[in-house]
């Protein structure tokens, strides 16, 4: 008979993905994640599998959580570039306030194990592509209400702004000077005609 879990598995991978937000994958070790799970390494394994799997797992919870989040955020403005200045906005100002800025988890990502880790390539290549159709969704809906041109290029214009998306994530690690980042903002909003 399989003994219950005694601890709540949600909360201690939302706590995995916390410290691995904050730290890396390779930065985070076995201790800092029993002390910040609040579980033995054992239960880890059982749970979860090894550090790699618990990582991968900790990325999936985060990629949908910050699509859901990305989703919401342009469908409660009516207005679509409205929606779009304030996700950016409210992204910009969420990173100068953070200290540390851990930046996004998917991006930090990109840059520590995409490069040599196939898997990792994939899925936060999967991510940019979802975020590409929620952005393409959210500039449809323009066109198609009047509020941005008909002859948009809807796709290449959602793929532009992950990128954008993206760059100033990473730069914003380097805490440029505000006026630098809200600049690029305001060209990257501009596109939205």
């Amino acid at each position: 008979m399989v003994r219950p879990r005694e601890f709540d598995e949600e909360k201690a991978l939302d706590a995995a993905m916390q410290i691995f937000w904050e730290k890396g994958f390779e930065a985070t070790s076995l201790s800092d994640l029993t002390l910040r799970m609040g579980i033995q390494r054992p239960s880890i394994y059982s749970a979860f599998g090894d550090k790699k799997e618990l990582f991968e797992a900790a990325l999936r919870k985060y990629t949908r959580s910050h699509s859901a989040y990305v989703r919401s955020s342009l469908q409660n403005n009516s207005s679509v570039k409205e929606g779009f200045r304030a996700f950016f906005e409210n992204m910009v100002a969420n990173e100068y306030e953070k200290n540390p800025n851990r930046g996004c988890f998917c991006i930090n990502t990109i840059v520590e194990l995409s490069p040599h880790d196939e898997k990792f390539e994939v899925l936060t290549r999967e991510h940019q592509m979802y975020l590409s159709v929620i952005f393409q969704e959210a500039i449809e809906r323009g066109v198609q209400s009047g509020e941005l041109d008909a002859d948009l290029n809807t796709k290449g214009l959602a793929q532009t702004i992950v990128v954008s998306l993206i760059g100033l994530t990473v730069i914003m690690k380097s805490r440029p000077e505000r006026s630098f980042v809200d600049n690029s903002v305001e060209v990257i909003l501009s596109l939205l005609k």
